[in-house]
């Protein structure tokens, strides 16, 4: 069986240019956008009282992305956001004077004229900008990389959207949708990575995740926990893990939560630069072979990478084993905890923790995090079964061991 993989940050420090991304003002903004959404609701923080006692824990707390605007994922808080900002750019108008009666509205429509949104996607981001898109009477051109399902497909095309999957990785579909927008008369890239020269809409797509955070804040204040000692996230290109690090870094500047970034073993940008420790961006290219769709991602988010290096505890990879481990055990937890439904990407950092806190080969880690019966720890599982047949396979067929 092949082991979970980690690397304690040590990279040299930058100037923290980009921590302002986050800032608390701009979160507030992004979530009192997505609060004007006749969908809106707060998504539910679980706590897993008998969960934390056998894992040897405090208190254990799991943001439920699946009931997010009926899309089953988090995912569309970045994109309508970033929709929303560049509409309010281009019509000379604050996001705020835009919530969703006016984003919607013919008389908006009109001023702003029609646009194509292009964006690559494993799924549950192409899906959210669909989404949006859809509700604000805009088109858009959705490429999904080699290995997508056929389900995940259909549930983008459900929502209005021309949408394809490609032959090739997720990063070349990058590449592809933004030559796309290029070559469109009103067409606009929104990707939730950046690169050298399109870092604004990133940005926005940052701050949309920070509603997520912001919330799981709030819930975390109503049950009586001052603060997270512990922030379990999980990445691809790093937009959410750098959106949640950069959010609490902010919110808790003091005294901020150690934070764990997981990713997939297959496609591990993130802990491979955390590993050789000089700062600079590693990629991984080629096919990612890994159940964790929505982490196979190879090129890290420039704007992120900023953040995690700067503030980061520990970067791990993790195998396909651990992500399914996670499912079963949130979908099957201890008698009295209420069961989560966790796709393969959204479980990975719990299926990490749980390994971290009751196998002996990681208990170097274990001591190096400090997680002990006075821990509090807050995860995210960022999607419910979006593709159903394999968490399926997963869950009640016991494969992926």
């Amino acid at each position: 069986m092949e082991t979970i993989k980690w690397a304690v940050n040590h990279m040299p420090k930058t100037e923290d240019a980009n921590l302002p991304v986050m800032a608390l003002s701009e979160v507030e903004k992004a979530r009192t956008f997505h609060e004007s959404f006749p969908q809106y609701s707060v998504t539910p923080l679980v706590k897993l009282n008998h969960m934390a006692e056998k894992l040897g824990l405090g208190s254990l707390y799991i943001k439920d992305e699946s009931y997010r605007f009926g899309l089953n994922a988090f995912k569309v808080l970045g994109g309508s956001f970033a929709m929303a900002r560049y509409i309010a750019q281009q019509t000379g108008k604050d996001v705020s004077e835009l919530p969703y009666n006016i984003l919607t509205s013919e008389a908006l429509k009109k001023e702003f004229g029609q646009a194509t949104f292009f964006t690559a996607t494993d799924g549950n981001h192409g899906r959210g900008v669909a989404w949006a898109a859809n509700k604000l009477g805009q088109k858009a051109v959705v490429l999904m990389p080699k290995g997508s399902t056929q389900t995940r497909l259909n549930n983008i095309r459900k929502e209005g959207a021309t949408a394809t999957i490609e032959e090739c990785n997720y990063d070349e579909c990058v590449r592809m949708a933004a030559d796309m927008a290029a070559r469109t008369e009103h067409g606009i890239i929104v990707q939730d990575t950046a690169w050298d020269g399109y870092e604004e809409i990133p940005a926005w797509i940052m701050q949309g995740y920070g509603t997520m955070a912001m919330e799981a804040d709030d819930q975390l204040h109503e049950d009586g926990c001052e603060a997270p000692t512990h922030v379990f996230i999980q990445a691809g290109v790093g937009s959410l893990a750098g959106a949640v690090q950069g959010y609490f870094a902010n919110r808790y500047p003091k005294t901020p939560p150690k934070v764990v970034v997981v990713e997939a073993e297959a496609a591990a940008c993130l802990y491979k630069g955390a590993a050789a420790g000089d700062g600079a961006i590693r990629i991984v290219d080629g096919d990612m072979p890994t159940i964790m769709a929505g982490l196979a991602c190879g090129e890290p988010n420039t704007i992120s990478w900023d953040i995690l290096k700067n503030h980061v505890d520990t970067f791990v990879a993790a195998p396909d084993w651990v992500a399914a481990k996670g499912m079963r055990m949130l979908a099957a937890p201890i008698k009295g905890d209420t069961p989560v439904t966790s796709g393969e990407s959204g479980a990975a950092p719990f299926g990490t923790l749980a390994c971290i806190m009751c196998m002996d080969e990681y208990q170097e880690l274990r001591e190096h995090l400090g997680l002990d019966e006075t821990s509090r720890v807050l995860l995210f599982s960022t999607e419910g079964d979006t593709d159903p047949t394999r968490y399926e396979s997963i869950v009640w067929d016991g494969n992926e061991r």
